[in-house]
């Protein structure tokens, strides 16, 4: 069978390249080798699906996405915006909200963007098989602007098609589907990988070190965390979650996509608030407890830790030396600590790495080495911040590339 179009990778950026493609007169054959459909999708943001977020700028996206080549997202967002998925979806009646910072979620569950690419599809007379394994990819030599390139071997067999897209994301989440397809073919075609690697994931630390942490699983506040040196070290005001591992939570997933094995993190427990001087004045003012003073930014048992670590847990504020008292506040507001590694991929929410851009077209996703050949998606090196970064990467390069093909 011969197809204009075979996408590989029935998840977000698969369908929505398939129907947008369709619709545009191509015929489009969609390739999964598992039986659910867009479970990323399905599984994102609680159940509610955190599709995109209205503080993107594409014209620095260099600030919310991370990659090898900065620039090259830069063409994809900047034609198709979170404005254009928006209003694709108020022309399905689908209900939103935003949360926080500009993230957006459904408000009747994942499912209703799943429905939708599924309905632009059909719309295009997209075909869609699975499960359905791709054995094998086979370029074949160029006869012309509209031969066919591709022959593919599959567990349905053999298919041939102009025009072949991958679409099969990345590492993260393996109990779903994930797998290093998308690498193979690059590799396969003569394309240089960046090295994958778990991203938005949380981080553990060593036993030793997190032992008088590690019961304090579950309590949650807000912080500021950073890794790195100099002017342009990535920053972010999040809450960390503590978990019996390590540290978890929208401040941990964002800096681990930064942060590098063997570097330490920075976290400021009280962020905005200068410690130094609210303790001199505590100390002149106060007779209670170190402990309960620290109970007003504090949950209890963690305030426990904090004056238990410094030996004062149980006197008054105003018999604790000022050199114990800066410590104890460099300990909260400048407090590092050396991650020993991450979760790894079974709970990183995306992977960091893939497909180098700088072998692809910021215009149309194409190969520079292979005709016919597109990328599109999470298997690019390119990696948004939480908070529906990453799906609005998604739309954008499927649509650029739809529109090429």
């Amino acid at each position: 069978m011969d197809w204009d179009v075979i996408i590989i990778g029935a998840g977000a950026a698969g369908l929505f390249c398939a129907g947008i493609a369709g619709q545009r007169g191509l015929r489009v054959l969609v390739l999964d080798h598992s039986s659910a459909i867009a479970e990323k999708i399905r599984i994102s943001g609680g159940g509610r699906c955190n599709f995109t977020n209205r503080e993107l700028d594409s014209h620095s996206a260099y600030r919310s996405f991370i990659s090898e080549n900065p620039s090259y997202c830069k063409s994809a967002l900047s034609r198709y915006t979170p404005k254009d998925f928006i209003r694709l979806l108020q022309q399905h009646h689908i209900g939103f909200h935003e949360k926080h910072k500009g993230q957006l979620f459904c408000d009747e569950g994942s499912q209703v963007i799943i429905n939708m690419l599924l309905d632009e599809c059909h719309s295009g007379r997209v075909e869609r098989w699975q499960p359905c394994k791709v054995e094998e990819i086979r370029a074949l030599p160029p006869l012309g602007p509209n031969s066919i390139n591709f022959e593919l071997s599959t567990s349905e067999g053999y298919v041939k098609t102009r025009k072949l897209v991958i679409a099969t994301g990345g590492l993260s989440i393996p109990k779903i589907g994930a797998t290093d397809f998308g690498y193979r073919i690059a590799k396969q075609f003569g394309h240089k990988l960046i090295e994958p690697r778990p991203a938005l994931v949380p981080l553990i630390f060593p036993n030793e070190q997190w032992e008088a942490f590690a019961a304090l699983a579950g309590i949650s506040l807000p912080v500021r965390v950073f890794t790195g040196s100099g002017k342009t070290r990535p920053t972010f005001d999040e809450d960390l979650l503590l978990t019996h591992r390590g540290m978890s939570g929208p401040a941990i997933l964002q800096i681990s996509s930064y942060w590098n094995s063997g570097d330490p993190l920075t976290v400021n427990l009280i962020p905005d608030t200068d410690l130094k001087i609210e303790l001199a004045e505590l100390k002149s003012s106060s007779r209670k407890k170190v402990t309960t003073l620290l109970n007003d930014w504090f949950p209890q048992r963690l305030a426990e830790t904090l004056s238990s670590q410094m030996g004062i847990e149980n006197r008054p504020i105003n018999e604790v030396s000022d050199k114990i008292l800066r410590q104890l506040s460099e300990r909260i507001q400048q407090w590092q600590i050396y991650p020993s590694g991450t979760e790894g991929f079974k709970k990183a929410e995306v992977t960091r790495g893939g497909v180098d851009t700088k072998e692809l077209s910021s215009q149309t996703m194409e190969s520079n080495r292979q005709p016919g050949l597109h990328f599109i998606g999470e298997v690019v090196d390119v990696t948004g911040w939480l908070g529906g970064y990453n799906f609005q990467w998604a739309w954008a390069s499927a649509h650029a590339c739809a529109l090429a093909l």
